[in-house]
């Protein structure tokens, strides 16, 4: 039997009814980065997170996605799962080739199981840096997994924020695999957008050119906020001109951890024409890059 789970006693649930956006995205257009959660009564939480959430199902992700106009979807594993990826390949398994995934594994994790995972659609892990959410491991214990995974072609999917880039900048670039790096790697937007934190992340994804970056989550970031994300729209824009063949987005569904308002996913999608402003990048943004990544093969 499997155990029961309470919600974390603050956890905001997902926006029940978003708005339709106003911006009609491309065709084949792609959400980059979305999560389930289990739900719990078949697809247990792990016992080491440090956070219990609501559930959101593949049903209510593909509903979402239809909805807003997507095509596809990427999956990232939810830390809340651990390296218990059997939601998110469920999600792949029904998807009916509209869904690649990004998972969590242990360095021990057998070479037959990651090649069943890549069957099902999986094509990255990802590696948490943020230590409220995690738990960051030594950089031989990421190693391990890289060197069992380069053979599939895969990509590692980094979420980390500034002070973490400050102090492992040197063991990214020295991975020689292509990197994601998550939410443009939470920069402070209370600081100028040419200041040097930021300038340190710019110089990060010019001086490798295997690095990709979702231009995404202006919700976490924000202090302006909703509907316009006015003081992140200068971060996001900046990197979507100067690396157009390079950035992903996605709308982040179900928004774990947010503390203070839910989002709501229609706006986000509004959001998109403000960093990237003509149908060319758009189409970059939204088809062209995602698919190259992730569809490709």
């Amino acid at each position: 039997m499997t155990p029961a789970f309470v919600k974390d006693a603050d956890w905001l649930d997902w926006h029940p009814n978003p708005s339709k956006p106003k911006f009609v995205v491309p065709a084949g257009a792609v959400d980059a980065h979305c999560h389930v959660f289990g739900p719990g009564d078949i697809f247990p939480f792990a016992p080491e997170r440090k956070y219990t959430p609501c559930d959101a199902s593949w049903g209510q992700l593909f509903a979402l996605r239809d909805f807003l106009g997507f095509e596809k979807n990427v999956v990232v594993q939810a830390t809340c799962h651990g390296s218990d990826n059997s939601a998110l390949l469920d999600v792949l398994e029904r998807a009916q080739g509209k869904a690649r995934g990004v998972v969590t594994v242990k360095p021990d994790i057998a070479v037959a199981e990651l090649e069943r995972m890549h069957a099902l659609g999986v094509r990255g892990v990802r590696f948490n840096y943020v230590k409220r959410l995690v738990d960051p491991k030594p950089d031989d214990y990421y190693r391990g997994i890289i060197e069992k995974i380069r053979p599939l072609g895969w990509h590692v999917v980094l979420y980390f924020e500034p002070s973490d880039l400050e102090e492992k900048k040197e063991f990214f670039n020295s991975l020689n695999i292509p990197l994601v790096i998550d939410h443009m790697g939470r920069p402070d937007v209370t600081k100028p957008v040419e200041g040097p934190e930021f300038e340190m992340f710019l110089d990060f994804m010019r001086g490798n050119p295997k690095i990709w970056c979702k231009v995404s989550c202006p919700d976490r970031l924000s202090l302006s906020g909703s509907p316009l994300y006015t003081d992140v729209v200068p971060f996001a824009k900046t990197i979507v001109e100067e690396f157009p063949d390079r950035v992903l987005w996605g709308t982040d569904w179900p928004h774990p951890n947010m503390k203070k308002e839910m989002p709501d996913d229609g706006i986000l999608v509004d959001y998109v024409p403000s960093i990237a402003t003509t149908p060319e990048l758009q189409q970059k943004l939204l088809v062209t890059n995602p698919n190259n990544l992730y569809w490709s093969d």
